[in-house]
């Protein structure tokens, strides 16, 4: 079974990860749905998978990325911020894992999608592209990025809300939103290995490893492309309606005790 939980929580990951709606909340209810027990190696399973997520955007952005080195030194610079503040709350945040936490910020994070498109509807935008994003713009949105550590808020959603309110459009907030995985995924997952380098000396934890890493990537190159499509035409709101409705879903399934919201991620 573990195999086939992989490949849901893959598919989960791949479906999530660059969207608005927070990876890390659907996969810890996805998990709770599947009467999943979040012990220490699928709480690692759901950071390491994330690579294949990454892989995806490096994929899809690879011509962009060998441009210039320019782009990259905005990636350190926004995630700086992220991974500084992260070292110093790392080991709290075991205990925000809880199912009413991330019903709570999928709701807050849906309101706040909601608001900020009707405060900005018709609005012209001054950077419409990466090459207009500035140093500081970057280290902001970095900032902001780092609220995603809270599960349910996501880390698309809260780096993409920073780059519109910092007057990025939205095409170029998602795409930033998307390169700025790179090194904030890329560097968490490897802290998480080399805090438990068991993890991929244990031959039973590879294959469901695996089968997570190769569904994520398979499944956030479509997502990634259809995304950029998306928000060409149409704006956040469709999102944040979702996690408002999925938020009070999972609240009512929580409250009333169908679903266990205990803190057992």
């Amino acid at each position: 079974m573990e195999n086939f939980y992989a490949l849901i929580l893959g598919i989960i990951e791949g479906l999530t990860e660059f969207l608005p709606v927070s990876s890390t909340g659907h996969m810890i209810l996805g998990g709770t749905i599947l009467g999943l027990e979040m012990n220490d190696f699928w709480r690692s399973f759901l950071i390491i998978i994330q690579l294949g997520s990454i892989l995806a955007v490096i994929f899809v952005f690879w011509q962009r990325l060998i441009q210039g080195f320019d782009i990259w030194f905005k990636l350190a610079v926004g995630f700086f911020p992220t991974g500084l503040i992260g070292l110093f709350v790392e080991r709290y945040l075991k205990e925000l894992f809880n199912g009413y936490i991330v019903v709570t910020m999928l709701i807050i994070g849906g309101i706040i999608f909601i608001i900020i498109e009707k405060q900005h509807k018709n609005k012209s935008y001054k950077v419409t592209s990466l090459d207009k994003i500035s140093f500081t713009k970057a280290f902001c949105i970095g900032i902001i990025q780092s609220l995603a550590m809270i599960p349910g808020t996501s880390r698309s959603g809260a780096s993409i809300i920073g780059g519109l309110l910092l007057g990025l459009d939205r095409k170029s907030a998602a795409e930033f939103s998307f390169l700025l995985a790179i090194p904030t995924m890329i560097i968490a997952t490897a802290y998480k290995i080399y805090k438990e380098p068991s993890l991929l000396s244990d031959a039973n934890s590879l294959v469901p490893l695996s089968i997570g890493f190769i569904t994520a990537f398979v499944v956030a190159v479509f997502v990634i492309k259809f995304f950029l499509k998306f928000i060409t035409k149409f704006n956040f709101i469709p999102f944040g309606i979702y996690r408002i409705i999925l938020g009070i879903l999972f609240f009512y399934l929580y409250y009333s005790g169908i679903l266990n919201s205990g803190n057992e991620f």
